[in-house]
């Protein structure tokens, strides 16, 4: 196991009802003039931004809205918010959402006491200081309610690149299961699909002799296969719904991650297929990340045989494990499918003619990026042409 810093401040606020207290806890953690930072249609029609307005009020909180967030969320809201942010002197931003609104508000957190554009924040430069944020979470999916990362697309070029600070954690973030139960299953699988890709992206590792980080990682994996099935089939599951949100949290705040070297080469490939196409990011990644699987699996054929075993419940083939590895891709493709998630590029409305283009705005020119196995252009452009035509894609285990 490496040497680690851990650090995760944000305040969970766990249950049904919780975000009735939302303005309890932006005045707990200093917040006096708020932007409600939120996407449009479900926050209004459910009356869930009603009810947290109403709890600003109750604790006399001058507050904002800017609405309007879409999903891969764009920089030109982000400089709209930034401007009404210094103009009504905002100290503290809310967002009422899920990852795209949770990602935007921490951009205009970072940008709006910074003298220059945000968007060097999503070009390695690290933010000095940044106003708080907080969440009252509707979707279990990207984590960002506990972790310190955001992903902004710039809308004019068509790049969606990442930021990361821990400056930008929420405060407190409330999570009501409750919230998630209108989700459509389509919405329901892409974060799914999400959170399994989080962990995936921890647990894919050279670092050796990791077995608690490891036996976590298998456990939040092992809850997304039981639950995720139980909420698309009842959307109102409330235990699953619950099991479902507090493992996206859990996947992401990086305690699964610690200790350990980390890969996230198929999060950036799926990026530029959200950022091009305008899909769901965890649509993206369920054609994605089981084609960078199939690319690299002969690095370590044990890593992946043991994340077949121990994850898909696959036999260990101790005279081939190969075997072994390739069942456990297999059997994670198949259950994506089962969840309604696509597969190749067709479904998911890529056309195999970008992909130069794809490969070309990933930007590593002749370099190599990535921490399991380091990727040329060219890797990534075989990884794009498997995700075309999967070679297990027909194979009876589907």
């Amino acid at each position: 196991m490496n040497t680690f810093q851990f650090y995760s401040p944000t305040e969970f606020v766990f249950g049904k009802g919780t975000e009735n207290k939302a303005g309890y806890y932006v005045k707990k953690h200093g917040g006096t003039n708020v932007l409600l930072h939120y996407g449009g249609g479900s926050a209004i029609r459910s009356g869930l931004l009603d009810r947290v307005k109403k709890s600003l009020d109750e604790e006399n909180i001058v507050y904002t809205e800017l609405g309007g967030v879409q999903p891969n969320p764009i920089d030109t809201l982000v400089y709209k918010g930034i401007e009404i942010c210094r103009q009504k002197k905002i100290d503290f931003i809310l967002a009422v959402g899920g990852g795209s609104v949770i990602d935007s508000a921490k951009a205009i957190a970072m940008g709006v006491p910074y003298e220059g554009d945000f968007w060097d924040f999503y070009c390695d430069k690290s933010p000095q200081v940044a106003l708080p944020v907080a969440t009252v979470l509707t979707i279990a999916a990207a984590g960002s309610e506990g972790s310190g990362d955001s992903v902004i697309t710039k809308a004019e070029v068509g790049l969606k690149r990442g930021a990361g600070s821990d400056l930008i954690r929420p405060k407190f973030s409330i999570m009501n299961p409750e919230l998630t139960c209108t989700l459509p299953a389509y919405q329901t699988a892409c974060g799914a699909t999400d959170i399994m890709a989080h962990v995936f992206e921890r647990y894919f590792t050279n670092t050796t002799e990791v077995e608690i980080t490891d036996r976590l990682c298998e456990a939040v994996l092992l809850t997304m296969i039981k639950e995720t099935p139980r909420v698309i089939a009842d959307p109102t599951n409330y235990e699953a719904r619950a099991n479902i949100m507090w493992a996206g949290t859990v996947a992401h705040t990086n305690i699964v991650g610690v200790g350990r070297e980390q890969d996230w080469n198929s999060h950036g490939i799926e990026h530029e297929l959200s950022a091009l196409y305008d899909c769901a990011h965890g649509a993206g990644l369920a054609v994605i990340m089981p084609a960078w699987m199939e690319f690299v699996y002969k690095h370590n054929v044990l890593r992946f045989a043991q994340a077949a075993v121990r994850v898909w419940g696959c036999q260990m083939d101790f005279e081939q494990p190969e075997n072994t590895a390739r069942e456990g891709i297999i059997r994670f493709r198949s259950f994506l499918k089962s969840i309604g998630m696509p597969l190749t590029f067709a479904e998911l409305g890529a056309r195999e003619e970008d992909i130069p283009q794809l490969v070309e705005k990933f930007g590593i020119g002749n370099g190599k990026t990535g921490g399991f196995v380091k990727l040329s252009g060219s890797d990534i452009e075989q990884i794009y042409r498997i995700a075309v035509k999967p070679e297990l894609i027909n194979t009876p285990h589907l």
